[in-house]
Protein backbone atom coordinates (compact mmCIF):
# COMPACT_ATOMS: atom_id res chain seq x y z
CA UNK A 1 0.00 0.00 0.00
CA UNK A 2 1.30 3.40 -0.85
CA UNK A 3 2.49 5.70 2.22
CA UNK A 4 -0.24 8.53 1.86
CA UNK A 5 -2.73 6.04 1.76
CA UNK A 6 -1.74 3.75 4.33
CA UNK A 7 -1.13 7.57 6.59
CA UNK A 8 -4.58 8.23 5.37
CA UNK A 9 -5.64 4.91 6.78
CA UNK A 10 -4.49 5.12 9.94
CA UNK A 11 -5.81 8.49 11.17
CA UNK A 12 -9.38 7.47 9.85
CA UNK A 13 -8.29 4.18 12.37
CA UNK A 14 -7.46 6.37 15.17
CA UNK A 15 -10.63 9.04 14.88
CA UNK A 16 -12.38 6.03 14.93
CA UNK A 17 -11.22 4.96 18.20
CA UNK A 18 -11.13 7.80 19.36
CA UNK A 19 -15.09 8.21 18.81
CA UNK A 20 -15.72 4.71 20.00
CA UNK A 21 -14.56 6.25 23.38
CA UNK A 22 -16.88 8.99 24.22
CA UNK A 23 -19.83 7.06 22.33
CA UNK A 24 -22.98 7.00 24.56
CA UNK A 25 -26.10 4.56 24.60
CA UNK A 26 -28.27 5.72 22.02
CA UNK A 27 -32.47 6.79 23.27
CA UNK A 28 -33.77 7.38 20.21
CA UNK A 29 -37.12 9.45 19.92
CA UNK A 30 -39.49 9.29 16.85
CA UNK A 31 -41.91 12.13 16.95
CA UNK A 32 -44.77 12.43 14.02
CA UNK A 33 -47.06 15.12 13.50
CA UNK A 34 -49.84 14.85 10.76
CA UNK A 35 -52.55 17.17 9.53
CA UNK A 36 -55.30 16.57 6.65
CA UNK A 37 -54.89 19.18 4.04
CA UNK A 38 -58.18 19.75 1.43
CA UNK A 39 -56.33 19.55 -1.48
CA UNK A 40 -54.78 16.91 -4.03
CA UNK A 41 -51.18 15.24 -2.97
CA UNK A 42 -49.49 16.97 -5.94
CA UNK A 43 -50.88 20.06 -5.50
CA UNK A 44 -50.32 20.22 -1.61
CA UNK A 45 -46.84 19.22 -2.58
CA UNK A 46 -46.10 21.62 -5.26
CA UNK A 47 -46.84 24.52 -2.85
CA UNK A 48 -44.66 23.50 0.07
CA UNK A 49 -42.47 20.55 -0.70
CA UNK A 50 -39.30 22.64 -2.43
CA UNK A 51 -36.66 22.05 -0.35
CA UNK A 52 -36.42 25.78 0.46
CA UNK A 53 -39.88 26.37 0.93
CA UNK A 54 -39.08 25.98 4.48
CA UNK A 55 -38.50 29.37 4.11
CA UNK A 56 -41.83 30.77 3.71
CA UNK A 57 -43.65 28.20 6.39
CA UNK A 58 -40.99 28.08 9.38
CA UNK A 59 -39.99 32.03 8.74
CA UNK A 60 -36.22 31.62 8.37
CA UNK A 61 -33.59 32.38 5.85
CA UNK A 62 -32.67 29.33 3.59
CA UNK A 63 -30.19 29.14 0.43
CA UNK A 64 -28.55 25.87 -0.76
CA UNK A 65 -24.75 25.17 -0.16
CA UNK A 66 -24.31 22.89 -2.59
CA UNK A 67 -26.61 20.57 -4.79
CA UNK A 68 -30.08 21.47 -6.60
CA UNK A 69 -32.53 20.19 -4.21
CA UNK A 70 -32.07 16.49 -5.36
CA UNK A 71 -30.40 14.40 -2.44
CA UNK A 72 -27.27 15.58 -1.70
CA UNK A 73 -28.52 19.06 -1.50
CA UNK A 74 -27.07 20.82 1.32
CA UNK A 75 -29.26 23.56 2.53
CA UNK A 76 -28.47 26.41 5.01
CA UNK A 77 -30.77 27.87 7.35
CA UNK A 78 -30.87 31.22 9.62
CA UNK A 79 -28.42 32.57 7.12
CA UNK A 80 -25.95 29.35 8.17
CA UNK A 81 -26.60 28.76 11.84
CA UNK A 82 -28.31 25.49 10.37
CA UNK A 83 -26.64 22.79 7.79
CA UNK A 84 -29.14 20.16 6.63
CA UNK A 85 -28.01 17.35 4.12
CA UNK A 86 -31.28 15.55 1.72
CA UNK A 87 -30.35 11.98 2.25
CA UNK A 88 -33.66 10.61 0.81
CA UNK A 89 -36.55 12.00 -1.66
CA UNK A 90 -39.69 10.76 -3.41
CA UNK A 91 -41.96 12.43 -5.15
CA UNK A 92 -43.38 13.62 -2.41
CA UNK A 93 -41.64 13.90 0.41
CA UNK A 94 -37.72 14.56 1.95
CA UNK A 95 -35.55 13.07 4.57
CA UNK A 96 -32.86 15.51 5.64
CA UNK A 97 -30.36 15.01 8.54
CA UNK A 98 -28.88 18.04 10.54
CA UNK A 99 -25.39 17.87 10.14
CA UNK A 100 -25.11 21.91 11.94
CA UNK A 101 -26.97 23.03 14.35
CA UNK A 102 -28.34 22.70 17.93
CA UNK A 103 -29.95 19.53 17.05
CA UNK A 104 -26.53 17.81 15.47
CA UNK A 105 -24.71 16.65 18.00
CA UNK A 106 -28.25 14.12 18.79
CA UNK A 107 -28.15 12.65 15.30
CA UNK A 108 -31.39 14.22 14.51
CA UNK A 109 -33.31 13.63 11.08
CA UNK A 110 -36.68 15.26 9.75
CA UNK A 111 -38.97 14.12 7.36
CA UNK A 112 -42.03 16.22 5.30
CA UNK A 113 -43.85 13.81 3.84
CA UNK A 114 -47.73 14.79 1.47
CA UNK A 115 -49.66 11.30 1.59
CA UNK A 116 -52.76 10.96 -0.46
CA UNK A 117 -55.95 10.59 2.01
CA UNK A 118 -58.70 10.07 -0.26
CA UNK A 119 -60.19 11.91 -3.34
CA UNK A 120 -58.21 15.57 -3.37
CA UNK A 121 -56.87 15.28 0.28
CA UNK A 122 -53.55 14.92 1.81
CA UNK A 123 -52.26 13.79 5.04
CA UNK A 124 -49.02 15.90 5.30
CA UNK A 125 -46.72 15.12 8.01
CA UNK A 126 -43.73 15.25 9.57
CA UNK A 127 -41.53 13.31 11.69
CA UNK A 128 -38.75 13.96 13.90
CA UNK A 129 -36.03 11.44 14.89
CA UNK A 130 -33.10 12.43 17.18
CA UNK A 131 -31.21 10.45 19.67
CA UNK A 132 -32.20 12.17 23.31
CA UNK A 133 -29.02 10.31 25.10
CA UNK A 134 -27.23 13.81 23.65
CA UNK A 135 -28.90 16.03 25.91
CA UNK A 136 -27.52 16.52 29.30
CA UNK A 137 -30.74 15.71 31.25
CA UNK A 138 -34.35 14.24 31.77
CA UNK A 139 -35.57 18.18 31.98
CA UNK A 140 -33.48 19.14 28.55
CA UNK A 141 -35.12 16.09 26.76
CA UNK A 142 -38.46 16.51 28.22
CA UNK A 143 -38.52 20.21 27.71
CA UNK A 144 -36.97 19.43 23.71
CA UNK A 145 -39.42 17.01 22.92
CA UNK A 146 -42.32 19.38 23.73
CA UNK A 147 -40.71 22.59 22.07
CA UNK A 148 -40.42 20.09 18.95
CA UNK A 149 -43.98 18.58 19.16
CA UNK A 150 -45.47 21.90 19.16
CA UNK A 151 -43.23 23.32 16.90
CA UNK A 152 -43.50 21.17 14.16
CA UNK A 153 -47.24 20.67 14.74
CA UNK A 154 -47.42 24.39 13.68
CA UNK A 155 -45.55 24.73 11.60
CA UNK A 156 -47.98 21.82 9.34
CA UNK A 157 -50.91 24.29 10.68
CA UNK A 158 -48.89 27.18 8.49
CA UNK A 159 -48.13 24.59 5.77
CA UNK A 160 -51.98 23.30 5.40
CA UNK A 161 -53.24 27.48 5.25
CA UNK A 162 -50.58 27.76 2.51
CA UNK A 163 -51.48 24.54 0.28
CA UNK A 164 -55.86 25.18 0.71
CA UNK A 165 -54.71 29.12 -0.19
CA UNK A 166 -56.59 29.98 -3.21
Amino acid sequence: MPRPRRLRLCAAIGLSAMAAGSAHAADYVMIRNEVVVQKSADATWKRIGDYCAISEWMKVSCDYASGNGDVGTVRRLMNGATWEAMVARTAHSYTYWQTQGNLAGAGYHGTLAAEPDGPGRTRLSYTLFYDQAAMPSDAVRASEHERLTKRFAGLLDVMKGLAEAK
